[in-house]
């Protein structure tokens, strides 16, 4: 099933490049997740985790493209000092970007995500590792804005809103606070 998803990841991603437009820019970027479930009565921190992936900006004009990426992204939280629950997806984020400035962009659009791993690691060394059920896909908001340091370097900060359910009992979605640093080719 994971293969299914990847396939249909890399499938979008080359549907999205393959499009005709002015200019067609590749980039890899990484940086800082933090996380939380929300919903549900449990106390929950923040979970402090990672995102790395690649990306197109697929150019329309001099102020509108479209960003799609490909991140393998961890999300979760941590209970009480109990339990830190894990989630890895495979996100696929399709941005539109609209450029106020030359440097200084506003982004906002559909995140698709699809289960990887699910893991709740106790504190207590005595109780194993289990899973979390989470649901094997999850659909997000994202709304932020970039920063281009120069023509190859850029900087974006992102806040991704879950709208489905990762555990349907209490309705726990996903929050998620992102910071990037990029690389353009």
């Amino acid at each position: 099933m994971k293969k299914i998803y990847l396939l249909l990841s890399f499938a979008l991603f080359g549907l999205a490049t393959s499009l005709t437009a002015q200019n067609v820019d590749f980039g890899v970027k990484t940086g800082l997740n933090i996380t939380t479930l929300s919903g549900g009565d449990a106390d929950r921190n923040n979970l402090f985790s990672y995102h790395i992936g690649g990306l197109a900006e697929i150019g329309f004009s001099d102020t509108f493209s479209l960003q799609p990426e490909v991140l393998y992204s961890r999300q979760g939280a941590e209970a009480q000092d109990i339990v830190k629950v894990k989630i890895d997806y495979l996100a696929i984020p399709l941005m539109a970007k609209y450029y106020v400035s030359d440097h200084f962009s506003i982004e906002a659009g559909p995140q698709f995500s699809f289960l990887l791993n699910d893991k709740a690691e106790f504190e207590d060394s005595a109780i194993p590792d289990a899973e979390t059920d989470a649901e094997g896909f999850d659909f997000g908001l994202n709304i932020g804005f970039g920063y281009s340091i120069n023509d190859n370097l850029f900087a974006q900060a992102r806040y991704s809103y879950g709208v489905t359910t990762v555990v349907e009992n209490p309705d726990i979605k996903n929050s998620v606070v992102q910071f990037s640093l990029g690389y353009m080719f």
